[in-house]
């Protein structure tokens, strides 16, 4: 008997137990869809990873020996690996995550099966013209991934301009991530006498910004703390840099934090800040502002979709220590806290009104259904 229920393969260069934005954002929507089936193929890229599994509502399919390298693998050899599971499952939709690896891979299973309907979905937070020069080696095959696209999901608007600039004729839809609103519940910051606590959920990187935040520490209260949860490669240049300006002891590094105690990780904070140089969306404001915890970040980037100066959260400088501190010392300020708590309530509403995965998985669905 044949089934009815519509079939969706995915490429992407990682997927979990790694944890990023887009494979966050394959997991809610596709847990939301009982009656689809999903085949995934990524590169394997750690040890121990298993070449075979179901999580979620999503076969996974691992190529590679369990190193870095294999993203490489994917892109070589993926399409390949995936026409013989189409010839088993006939599928309706190839749905390529990220203009990467991925994304090549998709590219060359597109060309052999031009009548499967392909989607891109962008989701990248680094300096856009990152990509472009790493790419430049292999630019046709890396254009084709905008070109050939029947659609173009973006999770911003900022990435809509980029998509277009890819691909002028491409048909764009801003659909963004969003936050499980279930496991992050509004709960108003209180103002009391104390230490208070700036909080980041954020890699480890130069495009988050984060030295700026400990470039701003020596202009703020002493007793004014910076906690850290993620893990990346400018970690030991940012705790070198918290030591050469007498800060180490107010720079709490936490490392990896599990996502279930992310919500508690950010109430227990005063502020929520990441003065990114570049950002796709950026979800770690959203679950912020689920919880209710005002936010301070520049306008770059898909940060303009969400971030409104004191109506949604707090506006700085882009690269400005100064204006960190001015505004950190504004939030915190007694005599602000009607202001601000009004601020944190108009940002939960907003996450409730555009951010709630259970709407943007139907808003999916609805893409989905277009194209197949």
């Amino acid at each position: 008997m044949v089934s009815n229920r519509p079939k969706i393969l995915i490429f992407s260069t990682a997927y979990l137990p790694l944890i990023g934005g887009a494979e966050i954002a394959i997991k809610e929507i596709t847990d939301r869809w009982p009656d689809c089936d999903f085949d995934l193929v990524t590169a394997k890229l750690r040890p121990g990873l298993p070449s075979l599994e179901k999580i979620g509502a999503v076969t996974v399919y691992r190529l590679g020996f369990g190193w870095s390298l294999d993203k490489f693998w994917l892109a070589v050899v993926g399409a390949a690996f995936a026409s013989k599971l189409h010839r088993q499952n006939n599928y309706d939709v190839v749905w390529a995550m990220m203009a990467s690896f991925g994304g090549l891979a998709a590219v060359l299973f597109k060309q052999k099966f031009p009548a499967v309907k392909y989607l891109l979905s962008l989701q990248e937070g680094d300096e856009l013209s990152r990509p472009t020069k790493k790419a430049f080696l292999i630019k046709k095959w890396w254009s084709n991934i905008f070109k050939l696209a029947d659609i173009i999901q973006v999770i911003s608007s900022y990435l809509a301009e980029w998509a277009k600039t890819e691909n002028p004729s491409a048909k764009v839809m801003v659909i963004p991530n969003g936050v499980d609103l279930a496991g992050y519940n509004f709960r108003p910051k209180t103002w009391s006498l104390g230490a208070k606590k700036l909080v980041t959920t954020s890699r480890l990187a130069h495009k988050n910004g984060l030295d700026l935040v400990i470039k701003a520490l020596p202009l703020l209260p002493a007793d004014i703390t910076f906690h850290i949860a993620g893990m990346g490669e400018e970690e030991n240049k940012l705790r070198g840099l918290a030591t050469k300006l007498g800060v180490a002891d107010r720079v709490i590094f936490h490392g990896l934090v599990a996502r279930e105690n992310l919500p508690s990780f950010l109430m227990a904070g005063d502020i929520f800040i990441r003065p990114s140089r570049s950002e796709g969306l950026g979800n770690s404001f959203l679950e912020a502002m689920a919880v209710g915890l005002p936010i301070v970040a520049p306008l770059v980037g898909g940060i303009t979709d969400f971030l409104v100066d004191k109506e949604t959260g707090f506006v700085i400088k882009p690269e400005s220590p100064a204006s960190i501190a001015e505004v950190v010392k504004y939030v915190l300020e007694e005599e602000n806290k009607t202001e601000v708590l009004g601020v944190t309530q108009t940002a939960r509403e907003l996450v409730v009104d555009r951010f709630d995965w259970t709407k943007i998985s139907q808003q999916f669905r609805e893409l989905f259904e277009s194209i197949i």
